[in-house]
């Protein structure tokens, strides 16, 4: 058995996942990440921001701010420029005075999505980045996180759980 994001009931239930992650991140030893802010946009239409995240981080010298744009997708397929078209994505990541805008895919972006955040990047004066997880990528994240596994993911959780016990 491998985990599996179909165990993961909505849309909400997806995003209070991503949420759990980033609060999560806090707790771990050796990221330089001293605070993490957590500004979900509740309920309704969010305008292409699902959450906000602003990570303190120190570099041994001083303590800075990083914020990012996230939003979340739970589609099914693969998520296209379609999906986006009516956000201004380098108008919402200026308006947050954020450095990024993360797009979290339950499957995968398309190739025409991909080469559109490609662009963005490589052509932002800001040097402001735009990135894509899949949900596979996603996955690789969340896997050694026993406590998100426990909360969000019961049958895998039961699975490993079982496993390591028979050891």
């Amino acid at each position: 058995m491998k985990l599996d994001l179909t165990e993961i009931s909505d849309h909400k239930r997806f995003e209070d996942l991503v949420v759990s992650y980033f609060e999560d991140l806090k707790s771990e030893q050796g990221n330089n990440i001293t605070d993490i802010k957590i500004k979900p946009s509740g309920v309704g239409i969010d305008g292409g921001r699902d959450i906000l995240i602003t990570a303190n981080i120190t570099d041994g010298i001083t303590t800075y701010n990083k914020t990012w744009v996230i939003q979340c997708k739970f589609h099914v397929k693969n998520i296209s420029t379609d999906e986006l078209k009516d956000i201004n994505i380098p108008t919402l990541i200026h308006s947050y005075h954020a450095v990024g805008y993360l797009l979290i895919c339950r499957e995968k972006a398309t190739s025409k999505l991909t080469d559109l955040f490609e662009r963005l990047q490589q052509n932002c004066i800001f040097q402001n980045k735009y990135i894509i997880w899949s949900g596979e990528q996603f996955k690789t994240k969340i896997l050694n996180r026993e406590k998100i596994l426990e909360q969000y993911f019961p049958e895998y959780y039961s699975y490993i759980t079982k496993l390591k016990g028979a050891r």
